[in-house]
């Protein structure tokens, strides 16, 4: 029986939505047939098992190791540090072999993933962990430096522009105001102080600052949306600020990185390394190919930009500089909203201030993020728990990190923030509707069928030796590096 294809007319349409016995697609011939077919029954060449496979040993033959491979520099790890210090590499030395590797099928799935983190461009436009309050007035001096930083990095993108390395900034970086918003007299109080040293200097010049409800509302609509009126509260206004996709910039600068002759190796693991007698590193990778399943790399120089995952590498590379230091893992949950009729009455991120002995992380902010593509709103985070160094790493990192030589320096510092402990468990114990209530501080129309509750990256919070404190929790980001550079 022939069958007739296509047609636009109802039948033909049929035709091509179901097929029968007859289809040409559902007629083959018996595999019993052909005796000629490959052992995994894929090709019509019929052959023996590969040497090194070792069928004649049924399976537990060990195939050969390869020839250890010399590189110039590796990089653990696909993350935006990664492809910044390969990209930067490549370009001051150009001759250089350097290889990337990352465990994962793609860059930037893990804290660099836009879903993994605020997004926001640090400019200290907006957070107030960088102006703390000190006696009767409040130190700028972080918030300056931090600033100074950032404008480097936007300087250092702008070069990539003009090179030809980054083709659109616009698909990883935004204009987006940053707003930091005050409630009650005292957050008052220290927010026009913030604001009075702030926009004296030259990085915050045009930093706007008001109780105003008419203007806030110009600023915030979602936010001064029926507030209350007996409500006390100020915000400062930053338009220079930004939203910034760091997981699609992470990938623009993996392709500049390969475009100047860099290697990037996904599904690649760095399980080992350690220092040789020449001053080298040798390192052990793991890979789920066909042969020995792992192979060795020789290098003049490593960087470790895997996240907490790092605290474990550089365990057992052995260097003196990470003893003393362990890792408490703290995931992260964030409030969602797609609905574009809320997302467009907040064009702004902004940042709230911590209650007294909160730790930074807990720093509420309402965000305006574009990830992917999509506008939406996050507020958080919220603080969970979870063993992992990684999103995707196992139950025993924090287990693996424990040594003799930090357990004691882990203990002093668990010991000196009790109460984050104790924040912590709160934390873990809240209920949707308290996740909601903390919401409605800052949108006070919220509806709760408008905001689900998701995961974001993992957090590995420091733990280190002090020479006063005997052991210090740390918020910050550290910088470990071996004497020898």
């Amino acid at each position: 029986m022939s069958v007739v294809e296509g047609g636009s007319d109802v039948a033909g349409a049929t035709r091509r939505l179901s097929t029968g016995a007859a289809d040409p697609v559902n007629e083959r011939p018996s595999m019993r047939l052909n005796k000629g077919l490959s052992s995994t029954g894929m090709t019509g060449k019929k052959g023996g098992a590969a040497k090194s496979g070792g069928a004649s040993c049924f399976g537990f033959c060990k195939p050969p190791q390869p020839p250890i491979e010399e590189v110039d520099v590796v990089l653990v790890g696909g993350g935006v540090m990664s492809a910044t210090v390969g990209l930067l590499l490549k370009q001051l030395e150009p001759t250089w072999k350097i290889v990337m590797y990352e465990r994962l099928g793609a860059m930037a799935e893990e804290s660099s993933n836009g879903w993994n983190n605020a997004g926001t461009g640090h400019s200290a436009l907006c957070e107030p962990n960088y102006t703390p309050s000190k006696g009767d007035t409040v130190d700028v001096s972080k918030a300056i430096t931090v600033n100074e930083n950032w404008q480097l990095s936007r300087q250092y993108w702008a070069y990539l522009r003009t090179a030809g390395l980054l083709k659109d900034p616009q698909s990883f970086i935004d204009n987006t105001p940053h707003c930091t918003f005050a409630y009650g007299e005292d957050q008052i109080d220290w927010l026009k102080k913030r604001h009075g040293l702030l926009s004296k200097h030259p990085l915050f010049e045009g930093m706007k600052y008001s109780e105003d409800v008419a203007e806030m509302k110009k600023w915030c609509p979602l936010m001064m949306e029926g507030r209350d009126a007996k409500d006390k509260v100020a915000l400062t206004f930053s338009e220079e600020g930004t939203d910034v996709d760091f997981g699609a910039l992470t990938k623009d600068l993996g392709k500049a990185f390969m475009k100047l002759g860099g290697n990037l190796l996904l599904f690649h693991t760095v399980t080992a390394l350690r220092k040789e007698s020449s001053g080298k590193w040798l390192l052990t990778v793991q890979k789920n190919d066909l042969g020995a399943k792992t192979c060795q790399v020789r290098s003049k120089f490593v960087f470790c930009g895997a996240g907490g995952w790092a605290l474990l590498l550089l365990q057992k590379s052995g260097i003196p500089e990470i003893r003393g230091f362990m890792g408490f893992p703290i995931s992260g949950e964030f409030l969602v909203c797609q609905n574009p009729d809320v997302v467009h009455k907040h064009p702004t991120k902004v940042y709230g201030k911590a209650a007294i002995g909160a730790p930074p992380m807990s720093v509420p902010h309402l965000d305006k993020r574009i990830i992917g593509g999509k506008h939406m709103l996050l507020f958080g985070p919220f603080a969970g728990f979870s063993p992992r160094y990684l999103k995707t790493g196992s139950l025993l990192d924090l287990l693996k990190s424990v040594r003799l030589h930090n357990l004691i320096p882990a203990a002093a510092a668990g010991l000196q923030n009790l109460d984050l402990t104790v924040y912590l468990v709160k934390q873990l114990l809240a209920t949707d509707s308290a996740k909601f209530a903390e919401l409605k501080n800052f949108v006070p129309t919220a509806q709760p069928q408008d905001w689900l509750l998701v995961t974001a990256g993992q957090r590995v919070q420091i733990m280190k030796k002090d020479p006063e404190k005997i052991g210090i929790l740390q918020f910050g980001t550290e910088v470990v590096a071996a004497a020898d550079g």
